[in-house]
């Protein structure tokens, strides 16, 4: 086994396509002024800004939940645990138009606190409050660039000495076609320059 992973791997080139994996499994939460709320499954998503705080989605436009967005300028990334893998499978598969997912899905609806039409859902261990800022026609799906106005994190992961333990709750991540947990740890930011203590 040793001599095979010394080797060097025959690889074939494929056509240009998205192959930069895992990427996280989210919901986003989205409503419109009418009073309707939706949940969509996305996994383009992504960090493009520490200062300000922002983020990006990319939705295809003939997702019932694209002219809630376009329409309000807002939603919310809800990040999702292993327990919550049936309900991102079938929102990414069903849509707002034939089904309530919410129910379906026994996923509740909270009211955010920046946004006015949007929802949180409740049980996620991280909510994260939307507000577009700018959108790219790109092709099959359009980028809605959106600036973080609030962040809601659940008091199940806080310890006494204030640290918040996001990576115990099990965070969900989507691989080349599988939903796949995250695994074990490998180290921590910066640990291979940290100096041993003697």
């Amino acid at each position: 086994m040793k001599e095979q992973s010394k080797r060097k791997a025959k690889k074939q080139i494929w056509k240009p396509g998205n192959m930069l994996y895992p990427l996280p499994a989210v919901l986003v939460s989205v409503g419109d002024q009418g009073g309707k709320i939706n949940i969509l499954t996305v996994a383009w998503t992504g960090t493009i800004c520490t200062n300000p705080p922002m983020l990006y989605i990319s939705v295809r436009p003939q997702r019932y939940s694209y002219e809630m967005i376009r329409g309000t300028g807002e939603f919310v990334v809800n990040l999702t645990t292993e327990q919550m893998v049936k309900a991102v499978d079938y929102c990414g598969v069903r849509s707002g138009r034939d089904v309530d997912k919410w129910k379906e899905m026994h996923l509740t609806p909270q009211k955010a606190e920046k946004l006015n039409y949007a929802p949180l859902i409740a049980e996620s261990p991280v909510n994260i409050e939307c507000r577009v800022k700018e959108i790219k026609e790109l092709g099959s799906h359009d980028m809605f660039l959106a600036e973080v106005v609030a962040v809601w994190v659940s008091e199940d992961y806080m310890r006494e000495n204030g640290k918040f333990e996001l990576n115990q709750s099990g965070l969900l991540v989507y691989s080349h076609g599988e939903y796949l947990g995250l695994g074990k740890s490998f180290g921590t930011f910066g640990y291979s320059v940290k100096k041993k203590k003697r």
